[in-house]
């Protein structure tokens, strides 16, 4: 019954990783360890660079309207027939032209908040819509408690896209301009 929530809050790849990383470590594997299962504790060779995101859009001109105008984020170029290229807090977000888009799977954009409350406010006032999915409590602005005390409301961009916002208590105490 977690597999779906993990899914949704983390992505189907994630979901996939930690179920063979649980498998390998309770000696329930069927297959040895591989080197990626623990790469994640060594450092980095990526982690000094910044991370660009990047979401397929199908409806260019609702796209652009949705990401600049309801989130508010800044569109940064355009580049047809690539992408939108956006800044979204100092990471670069590409908003790939594609002639269709895949069945969502899951997350594939979130923002991480300090008041998730006023967030959920704040975007359904520009006319966002938050998703409800069956068997998850949700209060009723839409936000699901996960066992680590960290809250989720998911939502959809014109093309389907999942996306989120999320307030995590360890991060209260970091400063967000």
């Amino acid at each position: 019954m977690i597999e779906p929530i993990v899914a949704h809050f983390f992505g189907i790849g994630d979901l996939c990783r930690i179920r063979d990383i649980f498998r390998r470590d309770y000696d329930i594997a069927t297959e040895p360890k591989r080197p990626h299962d623990s790469g994640m504790s060594l450092p980095s060779k990526l982690g000094k660079y910044d991370i660009c995101g990047f979401v397929s859009i199908v409806d260019v001109a609702r796209a652009k309207e949705f990401y600049r105008d309801t989130l508010g984020l800044t569109l940064l170029s355009e580049e047809p027939p690539f992408a939108l290229v956006f800044d979204a807090h100092g990471i670069m977000l590409r908003l790939g032209m594609a002639k269709e888009l895949p069945p969502a799977h899951g997350t594939v954009l979130g923002w991480n908040v300090p008041d998730i409350a006023a967030a959920i406010k704040e975007l359904t006032g520009a006319g966002v819509h938050f998703e409800r999915f069956p068997n998850m409590k949700q209060d009723d602005l839409g936000a699901w408690a996960s066992p680590t005390g960290a809250k989720v409301a998911w939502f959809k961009d014109p093309d389907g896209n999942i996306l989120s916002v999320a307030e995590h208590p360890e991060r209260k105490s970091r400063k967000t301009p």
